[in-house]
Formats: C-alpha cells, structure tokens, sequence
C-alpha cells in the first residue's frame, strides 16, 4: 500500500488529475451568467444603478488591491495553500450570495470574487513545480482546456435549467456553492511541492523525478526575450543554512529574491517589443475584465429579466466556444506572427472597439448578444498571439 502511494505521488498523472478536478469544479458555476438577473430580482431586491455603482466595482478594486501580494505569497508558500484559500473565498461568496441580503453584503461577495480571482495564479503555476519539463506542454493543455469546457458546460447546464426546466436563481447558486466546495475538497489531494519560481527555486530539495527533475518554472514561463544566460545571483546561488534563531539569512533572501524579481523584471522589458505587446495585454485584459464585469448589466437593460426571456448562459456558451475555437486556430494558420502579429493586432483591436461600440448605440438585444460575441472571439485570437 505504501509502495502504491509512493507511486502515485511521484507521478505526473495524479496531480494533473487532481488540479484539473480543482480547475473544472471552480470553473462549473451555473449562477454566474445570471448574477446580475439574480440580484436585481426578487431574490435580492436591489436596483440596477446599486449593482452598477456600488457593487460591482468593488470587484475592481479589491481585485486590483489584492493582485501583487497575493502573486508573492502564492510563490512564497508554495501554491498550495493560496488554492486552499481561493477555495475557502468561492465558498464564502456563494454562501453570502444565497443567504445574505443588502449591498454591505453583495459588496463583500464582490471582496472575496476579487480574492478568488487573484488567487487563479495558483491554479495555473501549481502544475509546473511538481512535474517534469518533459509533460509541460501536456499538462498545460490540459488545465487550460478544462476550465474551458467546464465554463461551457456550466452556462449550458444554467441555460437549460432556466429556460426549460423554470429554475430559479437561488437554486442555480446552490448548484455552483456544491460545485466550488468539490473544488476545495480537490485541493486537499494535491501534493504538496517542494519548489516554487523565486523564493523555493533553488534550493529546495528535489522531489519531482524523471529528466528535467527540479528544474524551477521560471525558466518555463519567461519570455523568450529573457532566457539568455546569466549568472545566478550569488545569494541565491549560495546554498541555504538552517535556520537560527537570531539569524538574518531568511530576511536577505527574500530580499535577494525581490532583487532577482526586479533584474527579471529589467531584463524582459528592456526588450521595446516585448514592452509593446505587454502594454496591449495589460489594457486589453482590464477592458476585457470590465466588460465581463458590465455586460450583465448591460444586458439587463436592453431587455429586462423581469419581463424578458433570458439567454446569458447560451451567449455566454457560445463565446467560450468561439473563444477557444480561435485561440485554437491560432495554432493551424501558417502565418509568422513575428512579421504579421502588428497588424493582425490592428485589426482585431479595431473590431473589438466596433464590437463594443455597437453594444453600447443599439437597442436590440440580439445585436448586444452579437457584439459580445465578436469581442469574445477577438480578444481570445489575439491574446493567443500575444503568448
């Protein structure tokens, strides 16, 4: 039995399973294409000039707020322990969103939805400290494809539910609280790793086998631009004593890891190109995050929940496909990016700015729909190009 688990731990299959257990269970929330339908309804009684401005920018900001210091502690503490904690948030936002009334309440809901999405880092790094460089590329298809098919499958599932079996909101929130808490049950069963990119990359003990073993993330998820040779860091090429009471090696390695952070840092936008495509993808993901944010409150007011069908959950099924449809293709098409990627990247950004204009001039529901669409789908053809 123990020669068993022993196995089983030092695999890449088991974690791989375990974390994409994790990744399709946090994904699979029914309610969310109807949060804003939901709190505006009887249920919650709150007006849509509430939710618009008191209640869904709290998301923003806490968001915002909670980003860089969450980044650090998931690195510090070895990823684990933040996918505990994002679990521990999606429960506390979907109990506060079944049996909490009032905006003081929906405005910590939208405290924790920041922390739990601050806290995706964790999901997405985890798979890389604790299997070889040789499965990277496997795993990393894996995690990414599905959180896409469970995001498909839960605006399917809560479109269906609403549209032919009549459920209400409460129950289709009480699904996604089940799902979430399966989530954080998945998280319990996740190995813990032994090394993370800065502050455990070099001289944790090795644990991961088979070729590549050990070899830190960093040196999987750094820009192409940032890979040349250099010598390591002396601090952190030193090897680390144990710990004494009374010693400060512990405060000038973190202090020498935030140094290497910021040469890392340096290094990557010394590079103008490489500046450039990351200022687009620092903007265009906030714009994309705040039309996400918005757009059930656009929606709403182009055909209200209370006297209109509603469709959220098909639309948003369909923009997950057509997403993951064009990032795919992204793959296939023989294009060099490197000489076309500029232009491909004015293009789409000029029909993203289109798309949402006509979201906001029309009055039609169906042209709306039509628009998010058409958004959707670019920004996850350019964001591809941009990785």
């Amino acid at each position: 039995m123990d020669c068993w688990k022993g196995a089983v731990s030092h695999s890449w299959i088991y974690p791989t399973v375990i974390i994409c257990a994790n990744g399709f269970f946090t994904t699979m929330r029914p309610s969310e294409s109807f949060l804003t339908p939901y709190l505006t309804g009887p249920d919650k009684n709150l007006t849509t000039e509430e939710v618009t401005n008191q209640i869904l920018p709290v998301w923003t900001y806490s968001y915002l707020a909670l980003l860089f210091p969450v980044f650090l502690l998931t690195d510090y503490v070895r990823y684990k322990p933040v996918l505990l904690l994002q679990g521990i948030s999606l429960i506390v936002t979907w109990l506060l969103l079944l049996f909490a009334r009032g905006v003081v309440a929906m405005q910590l809901v939208e405290f924790f939805y920041g922390m739990v999405t601050a806290t995706e880092v964790a999901y997405y790094a985890y798979i890389y400290s604790v299997v070889s460089t040789q499965h990277y590329q496997r795993v990393t298809s894996y995690c990414r494809s599905v959180t896409l098919v469970a995001a498909t499958v839960a605006a399917v599932l809560g479109q269906l539910l609403v549209s032919l079996a009549d459920v209400s909101y409460f129950y289709l929130n009480a699904i996604s609280l089940a799902s979430v808490s399966l989530a954080f049950l998945c998280a319990f069963f996740l190995p813990m790793p032994q090394r993370s990119m800065f502050f455990h990359g070099k001289d944790a003990p090795e644990t991961v086998p088979g070729p590549g073993k050990g070899l830190a993330v960093g040196a999987a998820c750094r820009a192409p631009s940032c890979q040349e040779e250099r010598s390591p860091d002396p601090a952190a090429r030193a090897p680390s004593p144990q710990p004494q009471a009374g010693s400060a090696r512990p405060h000038r390695h973190g202090l020498s890891v935030l140094l290497q952070l910021g040469r890392d840092l340096r290094d990557c936008y010394g590079s103008r190109r490489l500046l450039c495509w990351s200022l687009w993808w620092a903007l265009a993901t906030a714009g994309f995050n705040q039309v996400l944010n918005y757009v059930q409150v656009l929606w709403d007011l182009r055909a209200p929940s209370h006297s209109s069908t509603v469709y959220n959950g098909a639309v948003e099924a369909i923009a997950t496909f057509l997403g993951s449809a064009t990032s795919m293709a992204v793959g296939y098409v023989k294009i060099n990016w490197d000489l076309s990627g500029e232009l491909a990247l004015g293009i789409f950004s000029a029909l993203d700015a289109g798309s949402l204009l006509l979201m906001h001039f029309t009055e039609n529901i169906w042209a709306c729909y039509a628009g998010y669409l058409v958004f959707k789908a670019c920004y996850m053809f350019l964001i591809t190009i941009a990785t």
